[in-house]
């Protein structure tokens, strides 16, 4: 009787717990059903482990707890299952988004360059012109700029 409880109240908990779990948004309906029904049929094979023999040796299986060790092999196969393939998808989600992210990376330094080349490319007949009007126009007798063409430069 006392195992009873305790395995009821397990379930329950469990029951519980499944239920108000912060994470069930992404769970879909279908599993939430299984397993609101997995841990109804728990809890009824241990308030009646007669009715599980019974049911046992109709379907050609022995004793209860055989018929409930195989279900629960199936159940731990299917779960097995649905983490590999879970696991799968977001490893391909995690590909992709690295291939994307090293493409975009590979883009930007493109760009950074080609515009680091502009840049020289716009600045480099500038610079001659203006250090030569700096010291025919600009400089003063000491050799030091003027304010104008300090701002300008700068």
């Amino acid at each position: 009787m006392i195992v009873q409880i305790v395995l009821v109240a397990a379930a329950l908990a469990a029951l519980v717990y499944f239920v108000r779990s912060g994470q069930n948004v992404g769970i879909r309906a279908s599993k939430r059903l299984a397993f609101g029904l997995f841990v109804l049929l728990n809890i009824y094979a241990v308030l009646r482990p007669e009715d599980v023999t019974a049911l046992a040796r109709m379907v050609g299986v022995g004793r209860g707890t055989d018929l409930i060790v195989y279900l629960l092999v199936v159940a731990f196969v299917f779960g097995m299952l649905n983490t590999y393939l879970r696991d799968r998808e977001i490893s391909q989600h995690l590909t992709n988004l690295a291939r994307q992210i090293a493409i975009r990376d590979a883009e930007l330094a493109r760009r950074e360059e080609e515009l680091t080349e502009l840049l020289r490319r716009h600045e480099a007949p500038d610079a001659g012109s203006a250090e030569t009007a700096e010291t025919t126009v600009g400089a003063s007798p000491n050799g030091s700029r003027s304010a104008r063409d300090h701002e300008t430069t700068s």
